[in-house]
């Protein structure tokens, strides 16, 4: 059996779930929003003592791996709309700069234009610039999937390099640095 999927996910309180049997869809209603989910016709959704339960029908090879799958996704959409997901980005480089308004990140990252990027409106965004320190881009949603989505296209504008460590990272994420022809040279 799955470690993961027969974990139950606990509901908690101001947090709805609702299970559509008939269409194969569970809703997830908090204080942040209402995140819906389709999931496999061949598992089972059971919602009890508020807690979520997820079953298989077999240990068949794609049961098995749709059983995890989908106890993932629900938690993920429980956490969400209990309290947000939040990341925080960090534009390492001279010049680099981040602003935020209506909606849309606007990035000056090196390039002869500046790049406008328009989030969705599930996504909150807030830039915050101080002098002597990278700027921050920091994200908020219930949507953990689309949180993710939108974080991979802001750092595929600056992907971070090797050698200087410049471009777009997570707080926190380490950059393996490499040396450059220096190292090679005898």
């Amino acid at each position: 059996m799955s470690r993961i999927g027969k974990a139950p996910i606990a509901i908690p309180a101001g947090v709805t779930v609702t299970v559509d049997e008939k269409n194969h869809v569970v809703t997830v209603k908090g204080k942040y929003g209402e995140l819906s989910q389709k999931y496999h016709p061949d598992l089972t959704v059971t919602v009890a003592d508020n807690q979520i339960l997820v079953t298989r029908p077999s240990d068949d090879i794609e049961h098995r791996s749709q059983h995890g799958l989908y106890r993932a996704l629900f938690h993920n959409m429980v956490e969400g709309v209990h309290q947000r997901y939040r990341k925080e980005m960090e534009l390492v480089g001279v010049g680099y700069r981040a602003s935020a308004a209506n909606n849309v990140l606007e990035l000056a990252l090196g390039y002869s234009h500046a790049i406008y990027l328009k989030l969705p409106p599930e996504v909150t965004v807030e830039a915050k610039s101080e002098r002597n320190k990278n700027p921050l881009i920091i994200l908020e949603s219930d949507d953990k999937q689309l949180l993710g989505q939108v974080c991979a296209k802001i750092r595929s504008f600056r992907k971070p390099e090797p050698y200087k460590g410049k471009g777009i990272k997570f707080v926190g994420e380490i950059i393996r640095r490499k040396s450059g022809k220096k190292a090679g040279a005898k």
